[in-house]
């Protein structure tokens, strides 16, 4: 959807759970892991270089945009968010990115610790069990393995872990428009919001 949202407005898409992907694989390949330390952590992150050229994401220049989007990759993507020093690693990586041009960005902490003074806040929602449908097409469609009722506990999983985190969890900024999906066909989507963007501050 963001997209989508970016081809509407002419903006640049900043993908941020893709560089959280990409920098929890190349921890992962480093031997990292839930039990690693935070000096462990910002040691490995000396050791990364994550970018995004021409919509792909580079990970120590080599294309990575397919590999993220495993379902490993996006379980580390979460446990490692929640480290401080992958956060403060990626946060001025996603700070830059704005100063170089206007962005739609998509990623649970982008209104309320990223972007705080973001033009327009969505809080884009769907019900779990919707979300593991799409998921499970989406990875389907890619060529991975895909588990619908694993994918499910791990959307369950995931969303405790992020919303329960001591360091920007997963919650609505106060002035976000909550938009709930489910049920509700892409284009139905992609026109509400619009509608939101256009609509007077």
């Amino acid at each position: 959807m963001a997209k989508l949202i970016a081809k509407e407005t002419g903006f640049d898409y900043l993908d941020t759970g893709a560089l959280y992907r990409a920098t929890a694989l190349n921890l992962v390949r480093l031997g990292l892991n839930e039990d690693s330390t935070d000096e462990e952590i910002a040691s490995a992150l000396e050791k990364t270089r994550v970018e995004f050229s021409r919509g792909r994401i580079i990970l120590n220049s080599a294309d990575v945009s397919e590999e993220i989007r495993s379902s490993e990759a996006g379980h580390y993507a979460s446990v490692f968010s929640a480290r401080s020093p992958v956060r403060r690693f990626l946060l001025d990586i996603q700070r830059d990115a704005a100063k170089k041009a206007d962005l739609v960005a998509e990623g649970r902490d982008m209104t309320t610790v990223v972007f705080p003074e973001a033009y327009k806040k969505i809080y884009l929602d769907a019900s779990v069990g919707e979300r593991a449908r799409r998921r499970t097409e989406e990875l389907l469609g890619k060529g991975f393995a895909a588990d619908g009722e694993k994918i499910r506990k791990e959307i369950i999983e995931r969303d405790a872990r992020d919303s329960g985190r001591e360091i920007a969890p997963l919650r609505k900024a106060d002035d976000a428009c909550y938009i709930d999906s489910t049920g509700l066909t892409r284009e139905e989507v992609l026109g509400l919001i619009m509608r939101v963007i256009k609509e007077n501050k």
